[in-house]
């Protein structure tokens, strides 16, 4: 087994965002952690599970898989690892990737917020999609229906390049109803998932995937959000790592509007108005 080998293997059997394991892989590498976890050098009453997997792991059937999707399962190591990752402290085992990976290294902005939104944030994440596209930005965010939906379509109808980060496996449609999306996304953009094709979403999953959308952008825009919104912690993740946050308002009566007010209110995050004022905002990156 090699080091690419048992980063695949590490990857498929431990959950995105465990801070321990990610530290571990960074400081030993993932053969020597693989190794150490299978002589039970850790403890193995704890990990009893994880060793139990990783020893019924078969590596060969682990890239067959990713070689039906035509996914690229890119590790740190790779030439084309997106390196904004490595602020994080959690940095990813791996990522698989469908589509243009070089778009992972684009000048991005990360555009957040409900899967229920109003006409009125519909229309503020397109618009705001296609204004910074029209300045060759990026877009990114969570393949979601609501405000990430109205983002991948803003940038995609201005022609530009947009990334889904999933919390799903990229073959699995999820939200069914946005299939298309994703098609359309990974012509020109890409589809990014932290776990293997085939596996679903669970909850934990969407919090993990926040913080490699936070990373993978170099400002965050949060356009509609509930006062307990999962678009404030992408927000939190991108100030943990000192990237710009803004946060559009709205209605003081809409309660798509309270997670905004409440960032612009803390002082998390910066109040804009329109594309100008937002570019202006980042434009020092």
């Amino acid at each position: 087994m090699n080091e690419f080998e048992a980063r695949l293997a590490l990857f498929a059997n431990i959950e995105g965002g465990h801070t321990f394991w990610s530290n571990q892989i960074t400081e030993l590498g993932a053969l020597v952690v693989h190794e150490k976890l299978l002589k039970r050098v850790y403890d193995q009453i704890k990990f009893e599970k994880l060793i139990a997997n990783l020893q019924a792991t078969k590596v060969s059937e682990l890239l067959g898989s990713l070689e039906k999707t035509e996914p690229k399962f890119l590790t740190p190591e790779s030439s084309e690892w997106p390196t904004a990752l490595n602020d994080l402290q959690a940095i990813p085992i791996g990522l698989v990737v469908k589509g243009d990976i070089s778009s992972l290294s684009d000048r991005s902005l990360a555009i957040v917020g409900t899967r229920n939104p109003t006409p009125y944030g519909v229309r503020i994440a397109g618009d705001f999609a296609a204004g910074f596209i029209d300045r060759e930005w990026s877009i990114v965010s969570g393949g979601a229906y609501g405000i990430d939906s109205a983002a991948h379509k803003g940038a995609l109808i201005a022609e530009g390049r947009t990334i889904a980060v999933l919390a799903a496996g990229i073959d699995v449609a999820y939200p069914a109803g946005n299939a298309r999306l994703f098609a359309e996304i990974s012509e020109n953009g890409a589809l990014v998932s932290e776990v293997l094709p085939g596996a679903h979403a669970i909850p934990s999953r969407f919090l993990a995937r926040n913080r490699i959308i936070a990373a993978l952008s170099q400002a965050t825009l949060v356009v509609e959000a509930a006062f307990r919104s999962g678009s404030l912690r992408t927000a939190r993740d991108a100030a943990e790592l000192m990237r710009p946050v803004m946060a559009i308002p709205g209605p003081i009566n809409a309660p798509t509007s309270e997670g905004c007010h409440r960032l612009i209110g803390e002082r998390a995050a910066e109040i804009v108005t329109s594309v100008s004022d937002a570019i202006e905002l980042v434009s020092a990156l």
